[in-house]
């Protein structure tokens, strides 16, 4: 695959040297396991694979070299590059300007942009009709366009389908960046309609087979369906598309429902020609994440600890998995962690900052690990241990390396009579070697 060039400062001394590892050991990723880095008393489980993806560092790349190249000219992002907050920073503190919001809304109006201007496009990709603004104002859209392969390799498929007459169903968050664009690409060749999620796909499958009132859909849709979409004709033949940070196993269970609805309308031996197998644009970054959230969760740890930005897609999935079998905390820096008392962490439900006191103790751990635990009431002893604390620690796919090792070097400053670094990454370094 590959090798980009990345600016070292996202780059990491302790988080890369274990990918390292997994890299020469496991090139084929047969092991899903995590990771131990053990400290002593607290130990780390680390994910398989997490961090910055293909994608990811090709937008990152191209990004950076525009500002290299264009020292001279105006440079914009059309929104947020990627869902991580310490990227998009640094790249405004360089002087980019963002013309909109993630979310949308204008910041730069279009007119002022003028033809020498240099404008990047996110990895998400952008809309036909923008690419058609930028066209307008005579700058070229596809100059510095970091829209991820893996999201283009979605459009290009449902182009393929539109030319065969096959409707578009996107599985996705309508209001996202990547939805959005995928949306507008697809609705040129043919008619498009959103799902959010399984519960959503029910409901247009029971409008397939007539469990529902084709009228509806109009309703139920709201927003989410390509300009003259017929109801009656137009679900009639249909084929699965994806928000590439979807969860990869939601995805396929939205696939398989419209498959066998299918069946059940048609017959199975008449499926080809009303259903369009499309299984291959899941995301690798996607599906190798969220294969790796598995093996961490099966690990018998305290807590998780997910780095990432809160608007990331991707990483909130990988939140939703952790929280089926322990407590999460999601935090987007080392600078959420206030002290070993206190975290400031993102609840996915409530879409809003929480503060938990005490959260290495009793409301983070089994029982079982708690009764093991003495707080010795000395801030700079702190905690005295019988057991070792086992953490999670992974991230998203736009959440630079760097960060995990900021998180990991502050909680391990909370411990007393920890292992070096040096000692424990030496078995690591010992094998790449």
């Amino acid at each position: 695959m590959k090798k980009f060039d990345i600016p070292f400062y996202f780059k990491s001394p302790v988080i890369s040297v274990v990918k390292n590892y997994r890299k020469l050991h496991d090139p084929r990723k047969r092991d899903y396991s995590p990771s131990k880095l053990d400290f002593g008393p607290v130990r780390f489980l680390i994910a398989r694979h997490f961090g910055f993806c293909y994608g990811v560092e090709n937008a990152i790349e191209i990004a950076y070299k525009s500002l290299e190249l264009n020292k001279d000219k105006r440079i914009f992002l059309l929104s947020e590059m990627i869902h991580n907050p310490n990227v998009n920073e640094d790249l405004k503190s360089r002087g980019v300007k963002f013309i909109r919001t993630h979310t949308g809304n204008q910041l730069i109006d279009w007119d002022e942009l003028k033809p020498d201007d240099i404008v990047i496009v996110p990895a998400f990709g952008t809309t036909v009709e923008i690419q058609k603004i930028l066209k307008e104002r005579g700058i070229d859209p596809y100059k510095y366009d970091t829209t991820c392969p893996f999201v283009e390799k979605v459009w290009n498929r449902a182009e393929t389908l539109g030319t065969k007459e096959y409707t578009i169903i996107v599985h996705g968050k309508y209001t996202h960046e990547e939805t959005i664009a995928t949306f507008s690409h697809s609705k040129k060749n043919s008619p498009t309609v959103i799902v959010r999620d399984l519960p959503e796909a029910k409901q247009l499958v029971n409008i397939i087979t007539g469990k529902l009132p084709a009228e509806e859909f109009y309703e139920i849709f709201k927003n989410k369906y390509s300009p003259g979409f017929d109801v009656n004709k137009d679900l009639q033949r249909v084929g699965v598309v994806n928000q590439t940070t979807m969860l990869a196993s939601e995805t396929q269970a939205i696939a398989d429902l419209f498959r066998n609805s299918m069946e059940e309308k048609y017959g199975k031996e008449n499926i080809d020609e009303h259903y369009a197998d499309t299984s291959d644009t899941l995301c690798y970054a996607t599906y190798d994440n969220q294969l790796a959230t598995q093996g961490l969760i099966e690990s018998k740890a305290d807590f998780a600890i997910v780095v990432g930005g809160y608007n990331s897609s991707n990483t909130s999935h990988i939140v939703e998995l952790c929280e089926e079998k322990l407590p999460v905390y999601f935090i987007s820096d080392a600078g959420k962690i206030i002290s070993d008392k206190e975290i400031s962490h993102y609840d996915i439900h409530s879409q809003r900052e929480l503060r938990t006191k005490n959260w290495m103790d009793a409301g983070s751990m089994n029982e079982e690990k708690f009764a093991a635990y003495v707080f010795d009431g000395d801030k700079e002893k702190k905690y005295n241990t019988g057991k070792p604390i086992d953490i999670i620690l992974t991230s998203g796919a736009s959440c630079p390396d760097a960060i995990l090792d900021e998180v990991l070097r502050k909680i391990v400053s909370f411990f007393p009579d920890v292992k070096g670094f040096d000692e424990v990454l030496e078995p690591f370094k010992a094998e790449v070697r």
